[in-house]
């Protein structure tokens, strides 16, 4: 089985070559890199992988074109790497197998199905006292009900992966594809550990960098870090988003948060071991937080749709008022 990665990336200096590193030695075998214009390092980090024949990088500028620069990634893996699977993945995820490697967790994915999802797991920003983004962030949000507003960076989603599709379509965000292939619902082949926010200096390129760009919807968050940063309010903003030591307290022992070592242990590993990155330890794949979050996301799908309803609704009340 060849499992390739495709992979979105814009000045990440700071966790790129741990990214790359970590799926490398979880069970990626080859990864498309779409490099936006970065002028942070980011490109030097990805040649040197290049160089050692473990990834293509694909160079960009101009507007952002998400979707088509993810589905041109994704059908080169099938057409020109020969894929048998397509992880779809941003620069500020790690995805990690409940058991075992990404390879032994597609390997279980029965023949007949051919789309299945990563299970998102928000990290949140702690106190900077450790540079390492991964030794400062070991704690997570755990929802047990689904996050409904739209400017919050933690609701719940999913990420996809599917068998090699030179005609696949992968969707914004890579939450969803348009493909022949039979899609697995209700069971996730890994969690997507993510840390969306790392620093107040990340926080505002990133946010302000998507609040520009062309794009057909901007997401609340980048919206709200916009005109935070125009009304003089961003660090305080970010500074919410910030767990010290008294809110961690109150997060665990209402059940909203939960610290999660795995991946900071496997990049300590790699630290001790030198350029071999060691996997995250197992967790329970009957893990009971794992499956309450899960039907949180459903509940959060749900009230998607039914936000997408209302404004086609609306939309189509519109016409019919023009048309009279």
């Amino acid at each position: 089985m060849k499992v390739v990665q495709t992979l979105m990336v814009r000045d990440e200096i700071d966790i790129i070559d741990a990214q790359i590193a970590y799926h490398l030695n979880a069970g990626v075998d080859f990864v498309i890199a779409n490099d936006h214009d970065s002028r942070d390092g980011t490109t030097e980090v990805l040649e040197s992988y290049a160089s050692q024949g473990v990834l293509r990088r694909i160079p960009r500028s101009g507007a952002m074109l998400e979707g088509p620069w993810r589905t041109h990634m994704a059908r080169l893996a099938a057409a020109e790497h020969g894929a048998d699977w397509v992880i779809n993945t941003d620069a500020d995820e790690f995805w990690i197998a409940p058991e075992g490697t990404l390879k032994d967790a597609l390997a279980a994915v029965p023949d007949r199905y051919g789309v299945v999802w990563a299970l998102t797991r928000h990290f949140v920003p702690r106190p900077e006292v450790e540079p390492s983004f991964a030794e400062r962030m070991t704690v997570r949000v755990s929802s047990a009900a689904p996050i409904n507003d739209p400017a919050s960076p933690y609701r719940p989603h999913a990420k996809v992966a599917h068998r090699g599709d030179p005609e696949v379509v992968v969707r914004y965000g890579a939450h969803l594809v348009v493909s022949r292939l039979r899609p697995l619902v209700d069971w996730y082949v890994a969690d997507a550990f993510h840390f969306p926010y790392r620093s107040l200096d990340q926080y505002l390129r990133k946010s302000l960098r998507r609040a520009h760009a062309v794009v057909d919807e901007h997401l609340g968050q980048y919206v709200r870090a916009l005109n935070a940063h125009e009304t003089g309010r961003a660090e305080n903003v970010f500074g919410s988003f910030v767990i010290d030591d008294a809110a961690l307290e109150r997060g665990l022992r209402a059940g909203s948060l939960a610290v999660d070592t795995r991946l900071r242990d496997a990049l300590r590993a790699r630290e001790r071991d030198g350029a071999t990155t060691s996997r995250p330890e197992s967790a329970s794949v009957g893990d009971v937080a794992r499956i309450v979050e899960a039907a949180a996301l459903r509940d959060a799908d749900v009230v998607r749709l039914s936000r997408r309803l209302d404004d086609l609704s609306a939309r189509i009340a519109a016409v019919e008022r023009g048309a009279r």
